[in-house]
């Protein structure tokens, strides 16, 4: 059974950094997709970023680009969302997800993951 475990929310000020880290466990597939998506309260849950496993190609929402990098690290089954200068507006749960590749869709959307992290919460105020 897979599992995600993210880790590293927090509280910060506008401006500052953060890394959020996703463990993954029980992997049996190796070309899949690991996503970031957020959900502020009251809104849909949104695609953060997303890294290919096998070649490395990574993807990211218009709110992440220029601003957050993915990135993994093999030898931990760990993906990285690196957020640097945020905002108040990335106030959210940030989610780590897998597609495996036995399920189609788009790396974008929700419905193309099949197993989900716990959430990890983020907050940007001053």
């Amino acid at each position: 059974q897979v599992q995600l475990v993210e880790s590293g929310g927090g509280l910060v000020q506008p401006g500052d950094s953060l890394r959020l880290s996703c463990v993954a466990s029980g992997l049996t597939f190796s070309k899949y997709i690991m996503g970031w998506f957020r959900q502020a309260p009251g809104k849909e849950r949104e695609f953060v970023a997303a890294l290919r496993w096998s070649g490395g190609s990574t993807y990211y929402g218009d709110s992440a680009k220029g601003r957050f990098t993915i990135s993994r690290d093999n030898a931990k089954n760990t993906v990285y969302l690196q957020m640097n200068s945020l905002k108040p507006e990335d106030t959210a749960v940030y989610y780590c997800a897998i597609k495996p590749p036995y399920l189609s869709g788009d790396y974008n959307s929700t419905s193309s993951y099949d197993t989900w992290g716990q959430g990890t919460q983020v907050t940007v105020s001053s």
